[in-house]
């Protein structure tokens, strides 16, 4: 199922993308119980708690694109993200996590009875790098398979795969024509005025069993 995703991309500055700030294990930890804790808000019926960027650690206070993805036994439970760097990473994620558990239009909200099982993927996206998209060769001659997520776009017809997905989309050409199917256009029809954008990410899993909580939900307990 594709991501939602933020709106079109903005013309990046001239120059190469700057370095990410790496994270160490304890940003990750910070990460991780930033959304669970906007998860157990929502199956409390509150919003998602906004942090105060004052108090986030260093690297999460840095505007990063990021996605995160539910997944409950295995199967797809929201996936939210925003593909461009417009708020500190901890805010992010937990906004997204939320959104994610309460607020994907395609499928069901959360439940406490679902959040034992509970497996969360957090995605860290570097810059969005734009590339030449004239066809398909000229796209595939530039993308990086393992490496790169892709986005494209024609008019309303918008789409990305993260680059998790090349684990299940090896092939360069139809993780391209699929990515195309998604967006709405004929695979292997590539119309005039295409645009395409690649970049890198990382992503991070951990069950929500593994993760500490100050306040568990109850079973009694609605989604927002």
């Amino acid at each position: 199922m594709e991501p939602s995703l933020s709106p079109e991309p903005h013309r990046p500055p001239a120059g190469p993308p700057e370095d990410p700030t790496p994270l160490d294990a304890g940003d990750l930890d910070a990460l991780f119980a930033l959304a669970r804790r906007a998860i157990e808000a929502g199956l409390r019926g509150a919003p998602a708690p906004v942090p105060d960027a004052e108090h986030l650690p260093p690297a999460l206070r840095e505007p990063r694109g990021s996605f995160v993805t539910l997944e409950v036994d295995g199967a797809l439970n929201g996936c939210i993200g925003t593909l461009e760097a417009r708020e500190p990473l901890g805010t992010a994620v937990g906004r997204c996590a939320w959104e994610a558990a309460f607020a994907d239009p395609r499928l069901p909200s959360l439940t406490p009875e679902d959040y034992p099982r509970l497996h969360i993927k957090v995605s860290i996206l570097g810059p969005l790098q734009p590339i030449a998209a004239g066809s398909e060769d000229q796209v595939l001659a530039q993308l990086r398979p393992g490496v790169d997520g892709l986005v494209i776009a024609r008019r309303l017809h918008r789409a990305t795969f993260l680059p998790a997905v090349w684990k299940s989309l090896p092939d360069p050409v139809v993780f391209l024509r699929q990515l195309e199917q998604k967006a709405g256009l004929t695979p292997g029809h590539w119309p005039r005025g295409m645009r395409a954008w690649r970049y890198e990410g990382v992503e991070h899993r951990r069950a929500v069993a593994d993760l500490a909580s100050e306040n568990p939900p109850s079973g009694s307990s609605e989604a927002a």
